[in-house]
């Protein structure tokens, strides 16, 4: 295999390889990443037995064929060169790399391409959306995603088909997002939990124009939008039932300007107990004040403006939960719904459109 190709552009694409492989043993074949030269192109593919990735993008093939690079340090290396066109051989299980800018000429031992695993396939339909939508989607839910190995089931955005609508929610037991779209044509499936990393990809990498392609089976799910194809292992488990906890109804409302309590958020922020994370978001009418405990850091209190005329209520909260969700809000004024210093609040966009933050408050 031989090839020359721009810096840049392969820089890129082997960015998002080094990021899926899981080993960085140069022993192990899910440490390197697979390479072959064909017709004008360079297929690149990277795995970790849960999520696989490929790509193809365009190249000079001089001799055609496959080959497999430590992906750790071949990254390093390209990284480390300036731009220009760079070549690539493939020999007695090495992988030359040269550089016409510099003079300079690296060599990586290589496993047999043969010990790559399959790219897997899926054996079902793809139903497409548009992939801004998608996008969409992933950005309003994935930062509620658990963390929690003990309750794995909640360590990914739960995917499911409703009538009409698709839907994604996200958990960590404290806070719950939620969003769906309207679609047509596209069929039944059973609900999914989809691991974050494959969604990071997407969010990563696909632009805004198009449609995505999205094949759900078994215990796979496969994607596809232009250059890339991704496919991952569904994380097994039963998704709580989110329903029962949205609440149906509040007591009361105010409405603030987004930007203004983001920036009064950050900036109390400062000074806020690292390991609680607990802010304090008092009301009275016309007036909402955020403010810290006084600590051994100090203390911060910021006002601003906002609808309310209710009776005088404060609500101990984890500043993240309110941030995260305000940050990919697109709207400029939100709707805050809350029954009590206890219940959980809803976070609306203002008009209220396909989405929703659940937060629950902290004890005070």
């Amino acid at each position: 295999m031989k090839f020359i190709c721009e810096r840049n552009i392969l820089l890129k694409e082997i960015s998002i390889a080094q990021e899926i492989i899981a080993s960085k043993n140069v022993i192990s074949i899910l440490s390197n990443i697979y390479l072959e030269a064909e017709n004008d192109s360079l297929t690149i593919r990277a795995t970790d037995m849960k999520v696989h990735f490929e790509t193809k993008l365009p190249v000079t093939v001089l001799e055609p064929g496959p080959a497999t690079v430590f992906g750790d340090k071949f990254f390093g290396i390209i990284s480390s060169f300036p731009e220009g066109e760079m070549e690539f051989e493939y020999n007695e299980n090495k992988v030359k790399i040269k550089t016409s800018v510099k003079k300079s000429n690296f060599q990586l031992k290589s496993i047999s391409s043969e010990k790559f695993p399959e790219f897997p396939l899926s054996n079902k339909g793809y139903f497409e959306i548009p992939v801004k939508i998608f996008k969409e989607m992933i950005n309003q839910t994935v930062f509620a995603v658990s963390d929690d190995e003990t309750r794995f089931f909640m360590n990914g955005i739960f995917f499911e088909k409703k009538e009409e609508k698709i839907i994604m929610v996200a958990t960590d037991g404290r806070r719950l997002s939620y969003i769906d779209k309207d679609v047509n044509n596209i069929e039944d499936f059973n609900g999914v939990i989809i691991p974050p990393k494959i969604l990071n990809i997407i969010t990563k990498r696909a632009g805004d124009e198009g449609l995505i392609g999205i094949s759900v089976i078994d215990k796979m799910i496969f994607v596809r939008f232009g250059f890339y194809n991704l496919a991952s292992v569904l994380l097994d488990g039963q998704f709580p039932n989110y329903r029962k906890v949205i609440p149906e109804d509040h007591k009361s409302s105010f409405y603030v300007d987004r930007l203004e309590i983001l920036d009064a958020l950050r900036r109390v922020s400062q000074v806020v107990e690292q390991k609680s994370h607990r802010v304090y978001i008092g009301l009275k009418p016309g007036i909402m004040e955020i403010y810290s405990e006084e600590g051994e850091i100090g203390e911060g209190r910021e006002e601003i403006p906002c609808k309310y005329d209710g009776e005088e209520v404060s609500f101990a909260l984890n500043y993240q939960y309110l941030e995260e969700p305000f940050k990919v809000m697109s709207c400029e004024e939100i709707c805050i719904n809350f029954t009590g210093p206890s219940k959980a609040i809803t976070i609306v966009p203002v008009p209220k459109t396909d989405y929703f933050h659940i937060v629950m408050p902290m004890q005070s």
